[in-house]
């Protein structure tokens, strides 16, 4: 598919609308995160402008010091899961899908990922759906943790 804005092939609008709706999701949950971790620091360690700046795996450990606290593991574990989720598109590249099932693109276009271990495959909107629902999991406890 094209556009007038560009000349590069792009995947459907659909799967890059639900592309845009991951990242969407999963920033609100880094900056919920956040939150709940300054809602509960009550040594006031931590500052608002110092966690922001920190890249999402950076704050695993401010999440087991604060959150896991109150919680468990629960929240961390999900926590995990969809950031390494979120790499696998924030490292994709875009590929013409051989497979004409997996795309409803017209040329086929999708993202694709390599994991460490050497596995490749198709991101496909089974992933992105899928992706939007752990998310959502995750919103939900933290919900039920910021109104404990």
């Amino acid at each position: 598919m094209y556009e007038e804005y560009t000349t590069q092939a792009l995947p459907s609008k659909k799967y890059r609308e639900l592309l845009g709706t991951c990242f969407c999701v999963f920033n609100s949950n880094n900056n919920f995160v956040i939150e709940n971790i300054l809602r509960l620091d009550k040594d006031k360690k931590y500052s608002w402008h110092i966690l922001i700046d920190k890249e999402t795996g950076q704050l695993l450990d401010d999440v087991k010091q604060t959150i896991n606290q109150i919680s468990g593991l629960e929240i961390a574990d999900r926590f995990y899961e969809v950031m390494e989720m979120r790499n696998r598109l924030v490292r994709s590249y875009q590929v013409s899908a051989e497979e004409c099932d997996v795309s409803d693109d017209e040329d086929n276009q999708i993202l694709a990922t390599k994991y460490s271990n050497g596995k490749q495959e198709y991101i496909t909107e089974d992933f992105l759906f899928y992706f939007i629902d752990k998310n959502k999991e995750l919103s939900e406890r933290l919900y039920e943790l910021r109104d404990l």
